[in-house]
C-alpha cells in the first residue's frame, strides 16, 4: 500500500507542476512540499466521494490555502471530481481558484489562504462534532510560516483546555517562508517543545515517509484527550531537483520546457522505485 501511496504522490505532483505553468499561478514550491501530507491525510481520515458531504465525515483543512493546487490535485486523483477539471485550475470563471473558497468543488471545506485561521476552523469542526455526538476527526495542514500568527497559539490553548483529542495539527515544515528562513523570520524553535507546552501530544516525523505520516496520525492517543501536533519536516518543492529548496520558486511559474524537465524527472523517480 505504501508504494501505492507514494507513487500517487509523484503522480500529484507531476499535475501540479502542470497546473502552475497552465494557470499562470504561483506558490509551486509550497504546494510541493506537502502533496505528501496530503495523499497520508485523505488516506487516513474518513472521507468517501461517493458521500463527500456525510455529516458524519472527518474534517481536512488545508491551512495553507495557497498551496490549493495540490489539494485540488489530490482530491481529483481520490476520485472527488474528474481529473480533467484540473486543467480550469486559476481560469476565470473556474470553480477552481487559486484560493480556495467554500463548496468551490466536492473535498473543500472553508475558505483558506489567509494565513492563521485554518487550525481555528478545524478546531471548531472537532468541538461541533463533540457537541453533536459524531466521532468525526478534524485534521489541519499548516504552514511553518503561519506560526508567527498569534491565532494559531490561541487555539492550540483552546483545543488543550477542551481537550480535543480528535483534533490534528500538522506542520509543513520546509523551512522557508516568502521573504526567507522561516527560522530567521521569528524564532520558531524549539518548536515541538511549543506545541508540547501548550498541552499538545507532539511527534516529529520524516513529512515525505507516507508511512510516518499514517502511523503519527493514526497512532494511538494518550489516555488523556490530547490535541495531536506533527512536526513534519519536509523539502520545498519536493520532488524536482532544480526546485528543491529554492525559495525563487515561491513565486516563479514554470515554462513549458520546466515542466517537460520536471515531470520526466517524476516519472524516472517513479519506474526505479518500481
Amino acid at each position: 500500500m505504501i508504494r501505492e501511496l507514494e507513487t500517487l504522490a509523484s503522480d500529484i505532483r507531476m499535475e501540479v507542476v502542470r497546473m502552475s505553468q497552465r494557470g499562470r499561478a504561483s506558490h509551486l514550491a509550497s504546494s510541493l512540499s506537502c502533496v505528501d501530507l496530503l495523499v497520508a491525510a485523505t488516506e487516513a481520515l474518513s472521507i468517501d466521494p461517493a458521500v463527500a458531504n456525510d455529516p458524519s465525515r472527518d474534517r481536512l483543512v488545508l491551512s495553507k490555502g495557497h498551496a490549493v493546487s495540490a489539494l485540488y490535485a489530490t482530491l481529483a486523483h481520490r476520485g472527488f471530481f474528474a481529473r480533467a477539471r484540473l486543467s480550469e485550475f486559476n481560469q476565470p470563471g473556474s470553480g477552481l481558484p487559486e484560493q480556495p473558497s467554500p463548496g468551490c468543488c466536492p473535498g473543500v471545506e472553508v475558505a483558506t489562504g489567509s494565513l492563521g485561521h485554518g487550525l481555528s476552523l478545524a478546531a471548531g469542526f472537532a468541538l461541533a462534532a463533540r457537541i453533536q455526538g459524531r466521532p468525526s476527526a478534524a485534521l489541519a495542514i499548516l504552514s511553518d510560516g503561519e506560526l508567527n500568527e498569534g491565532s494559531v497559539w490561541e487555539t492550540a490553548m483552546f483545543a488543550s483546555a477542551r481537550e480535543l483529542g480528535r483534533l490534528t495539527a500538522v506542520v509543513d515544515f520546509n523551512g522557508w517562508q516568502a521573504t526567507g528562513r522561516s527560522r530567521d523570520v521569528m524564532q520558531l524553535d524549539p518548536l515541538p517543545d511549543k506545541w508540547h507546552a501548550f498541552g499538545w501530544d507532539t511527534v516529529e516525523v520524516d513529512g515525505h515517509d507516507v508511512g510516518e505520516l499514517l502511523d503519527a496520525i493514526e497512532g494511538e492517543r494518550p489516555a488523556v484527550a490530547r490535541p495531536r501536533a506533527i512536526i513534519a519536516h519536509t523539502v520545498k518543492g519536493r520532488g524536482v531537483s532544480f526546485m528543491e529548496d529554492d525559495n525563487n520558486w515561491h513565486y516563479r511559474i514554470p515554462t513549458v520546457d520546466e515542466v517537460d524537465l520536471a515531470c520526466a524527472e517524476l516519472s524516472r523517480a517513479n519506474e526505479g522505485a518500481a
